[in-house]
């Protein structure tokens, strides 16, 4: 089963997520199968602090994919601010 989820990069007390489409059974920093986006909690400034591709995100949930519940939050907000 497919699942878009957030898999976790940066540094120690500093993170940035990256929005996957991923096989549920692999790690959650191991490998996906295609990259949505990203997320940066602790954006300051001019810095972004979400960028999703929201059409192949559609796309994938048309094909079955499952959307964690964070990356559900993420999704609204990033429709919010587009519209």
């Amino acid at each position: 089963m497919v699942t878009i989820r957030l898999s976790r990069h940066g540094a120690k007390r500093a993170p940035f997520y990256h929005v996957v489409a991923a096989d549920k059974r692999m790690p959650r920093d191991g490998r996906n199968l295609e990259k949505l986006g990203y997320f940066n909690p602790v954006a300051r400034g001019q810095e972004q602090r979400l960028n999703l591709d929201l059409a192949k995100i559609e796309a994938w949930v048309a094909k079955g994919a499952q959307v964690s519940e964070r990356v559900k939050t993420l999704v609204k907000e990033a429709t919010k601010a587009a519209a």
